[in-house]
């Protein structure tokens, strides 16, 4: 997805030409993409036997799903829950916790 949101539209050898190496086989992304397509993420324009896929949903629109998805399935519905998760990961940088605190404390 990320290719085809940079891109904005591309062919499967597009694609990989985007991959780094090792690149997985030509039928592996040629699968996966499908699979976008059959889930909704992904769509296509013919020319002749060969498709330029494109995303259906933007980034922005992806992620704010993908987000509230996490958020209610996995923490309940609850934002302390997930910040807690986030907070006890020992990689947590204290000084974008603190950037992260200002930004709440914005916005209330």
């Amino acid at each position: 997805m990320q290719i085809l949101w940079a891109r904005g539209k591309a062919f499967v050898r597009d694609i990989m030409d985007d991959l780094p190496a090792p690149q997985p086989p030509v039928t592996t992304v040629s699968s996966i993409v499908r699979k976008l397509e059959g889930e909704g993420l992904v769509g296509h324009e013919s020319f002749g036997k060969t498709y330029r896929y494109f995303p259906v949903l933007e980034k922005e629109n992806y992620g704010r799903s993908v987000a509230t998805e996490l958020l209610n399935d996995y923490f309940g519905g609850s934002p302390r829950q997930l910040l807690s998760f986030f907070l006890e990961n020992d990689n947590a940088d204290p000084a974008e916790i603190e950037r992260l605190l200002a930004e709440l404390k914005k916005k209330n």
